[in-house]
C-alpha cells in the first residue's frame, strides 16, 4: 500500500497571475461548467484552480495511475471524489491560494491569511463558549484567535456541518487543547503556516496513534488551466501544531442526540 493510502495530504497552489479572458477547459464535468457559467471577475479563477488543483491531487495521491483529466469530484459539492473512488476531500481558498486536502477518512481544511485581523474580539463573543472567550480576550492576539478560527471552521468541514449553531461544538482550550462532540471516532488537527497563509486540517483516523499529513506546494496552473502534471515540492511539516481532538466539553457536557 502506498503511503499516501494511509495518511492525510494537502495540496496547495496559487492562481495563475493574469487577468487575461479564460475560456471554460474541456475537462470541466457538467456541474462544473454549470457552476463556473455563474461566477464572474476574480471568482472564475479561484473556481478554476480549486478544481484545477483536485484533479492534481487525485492523480497524485493515487501514485499516478490515473492522469489528472481522468480525475473529478462527485457532482455537486467537491466532498468526495469519484475517479478514482473512495477519497473524502476538503478545499478552502483565499486571495489566491488554493487548499485541496483527501484522505480515506472524513476530513475537512481551512486556508485563512496571515493578516491583522479588525473585529475579531466581536466575533469571539458572537459565536465563542464563554470558555474560549474568556481566554481568547484576555490574551488579546488577532492571530490566536485566527489560529482557534481555523480549528473550528475546519471541524465543521470535516464533520459535514455549517457555521450556524455548530461552531461551539469544537471547544478550544489555552494552549490549543481541543474538544469536540463527536466521541465515536478518534480525530486529529493539524496547522501549519506557510508563507502569509495559515492552512488546518482536521482529520478522523482509525486510532489514536498521530497520522501526521504531508503537505505538498504545486507550480501554479498554467493560464488555460491545462492539467499538465504540475511540479510539486513537499513543505517541511516539522513546525505544524498537532492536536488530538478529545471527545466532550471541558466546559459542558455533550449535547443530546436529535
Amino acid at each position: 500500500m502506498d503511503i499516501t493510502e494511509r495518511r492525510v495530504c494537502v495540496w496547495l497552489c496559487r492562481q495563475p497571475d493574469s487577468n487575461a479572458p479564460i475560456a471554460a477547459p474541456g475537462w470541466l464535468t457538467q456541474t462544473e461548467h454549470q457552476r463556473l457559467a455563474s461566477l464572474a471577475g476574480p471568482r472564475v479563477r479561484e473556481f478554476l484552480a480549486s478544481r484545477w488543483l483536485i484533479r492534481q491531487a487525485l492523480s497524485a495521491v493515487c501514485g499516478g495511475q490515473h492522469r489528472p483529466e481522468q480525475c473529478r469530484p462527485v457532482p455537486g459539492r467537491p466532498v468526495a471524489s469519484q475517479m478514482p473512488a473512495g477519497w473524502h476531500l476538503s478545499i478552502s481558498h483565499s486571495q489566491g491560494l488554493a487548499a485541496c486536502a483527501l484522505s480515506r477518512q472524513p476530513l475537512g481544511v481551512d486556508l485563512e491569511p496571515l493578516q491583522r485581523r479588525p473585529g475579531w474580539q466581536k466575533v469571539t463573543r458572537r459565536w465563542f463558549s464563554e470558555t474560549e472567550q474568556a481566554w481568547l480576550l484576555e490574551r488579546d492576539d488577532p492571530q490566536t484567535f485566527l489560529q482557534a478560527w481555523t480549528f473550528k471552521e475546519a471541524w465543521l468541514k470535516a464533520t459535514g456541518r455549517g457555521i450556524a449553531g455548530n461552531l461551539q461544538t469544537l471547544e478550544v482550550a489555552p494552549g490549543f487543547e481541543l474538544s469536540g462532540d463527536r466521541p465515536d471516532a478518534c480525530w486529529q488537527a493539524d496547522s501549519l503556516a506557510v508563507e502569509d497563509f495559515l492552512v488546518t486540517v482536521v482529520y478522523q483516523t482509525p486510532d489514536a496513534t498521530p497520522h501526521r499529513p504531508a503537505f505538498h506546494w504545486l507550480a501554479p496552473p498554467p493560464e488555460d488551466f491545462n492539467l499538465c502534471t504540475a511540479e510539486d515540492r513537499t513543505i517541511d511539516a516539522s513546525l505544524a501544531l498537532h492536536r488530538s481532538i478529545q471527545p466532550g466539553h471541558p466546559s459542558r457536557p455533550l449535547p443530546e442526540a436529535t
